[in-house]
């Protein structure tokens, strides 16, 4: 008998990063505090009818609910309060995305000026790929631009 050996389906994309960021007119501690809640963004994405949260901390699953019907259960791998930053990772979907990492951070400009940075690094099921980074970038543009509106 073949002795099995650790594996896993979890792998980091190698594409090119997807950036999107906005500078809002609000001190990074309120921004944050809206941008860096792993539970919360349905506050500024309204394609989310809402997120089921399955632990807390580092290691948390979150599961996104769209409102067409679409999921994403993602893994929180990282979160530092103080540096205002955070990365997750997707493990299942039902978008057409075969690897998705990604990042957000938080950077004070001034007192009543902060700058969000949303950059995501996927890599699209074969059905998908047809238009797929242009799809990724405009809605972590959109998304953005909701957090702008809603704090400024």
């Amino acid at each position: 008998m073949k002795l099995l050996q650790p594996d896993t389906l979890i792998r980091n994309p190698t594409a090119l990063p997807i950036v999107a960021s906005v500078v809002v007119s609000c001190s990074a501690s309120r921004l944050w505090g809206m941008v860096g809640q792993f539970s919360g963004f349905d506050a500024f994405i309204p394609e989310l009818s809402h997120i089921e949260m399955m632990g807390s901390g580092v290691g948390a699953l979150r599961t996104k609910f769209f409102r067409d019907g679409n999921r994403v259960v993602e893994q929180l791998n990282s979160r530092d309060e103080q540096a205002m930053h955070m990365t997750w990772t997707t493990i299942y979907n039902t978008l057409g995305v075969a690897r998705l990492w990604a990042a957000i951070q938080v950077e004070a400009l001034e007192a009543k000026r902060s700058k969000v940075m949303w950059t995501i690094i996927t890599e699209p099921t074969e059905r998908a790929s047809a238009g797929f980074e242009q799809f990724v970038q405009s809605f972590a543009n959109s998304a953005l631009d909701n957090v702008r509106r809603m704090l400024s």
